[in-house]
């Protein structure tokens, strides 16, 4: 397994302390007048999402972790768990609401997604980052409405987005899902 020095940390890197995966958000590499440089970062955890600070000095070292990731189907909630299936094995997993998070508001059945594993063990999933979805639900056009307004929709996924006056019911949008946005009709 590689491992990392303090000169070979930037934002982005994967890197793993005591048997945890962590993602690196935000690097600063710091020159003080006196004493040694040292690198402070803030990672994320691929297990729990929570963000820390840490700091690395000349010398220390960490792991790089052994990730994999796997696009897998979305089946089905069976209301406690999420099933995915591997569409070149056809081996399925089960994923409880937690490990899955907020990315299942962009899931229907039978979409494909990336599923995170950690020496073996799925440890997260990612809805693609632009999901095509039809609306549901939404209110009525009326006359008068302003061109450049907003109004909430339901999509097939369940999920509520801000959508144009000029989209209705039964119309298909692209749907940015890092910040949930719409994007355009698809036509």
């Amino acid at each position: 397994m590689a491992t990392y020095s303090m000169s070979d940390l930037k934002k982005g890197l994967k890197i793993e302390l005591n048997g945890i995966p962590y993602k690196i958000v935000e690097y600063q590499h710091v020159k003080p007048g006196k004493g040694a440089a040292f690198v402070r970062v803030k990672i994320k955890s691929y297990l729990n999402g929570k963000v820390i600070d840490k700091t690395f000095h000349a010398g220390d070292k960490c792991e790089a972790p052994d990730l994999e990731d796997k696009k897998m189907q979305y089946l089905y909630n069976d209301g406690e768990m999420l099933h995915f299936m591997d569409t070149a094995t056809y081996d399925q997993i089960a994923l409880s609401e937690d490990q899955v998070g907020d990315a299942q508001k962009w899931f229907i059945d039978g979409m494909n997604v990336d599923i995170l594993f950690h020496n073996g063990e799925a440890i997260g999933v990612e809805a693609p980052s632009v999901v095509e979805l039809k609306v549901v639900d939404t209110p009525p056009n009326f006359k008068g409405d302003s061109q450049g307004g907003k109004k909430p929709a339901t999509l097939e996924s369940g999920a509520v987005v801000q959508i144009p006056y000029h989209i209705l019911e039964g119309d298909t949008i692209r749907v940015d899902t890092a910040k949930g946005e719409y994007l355009e009709k698809v036509k």
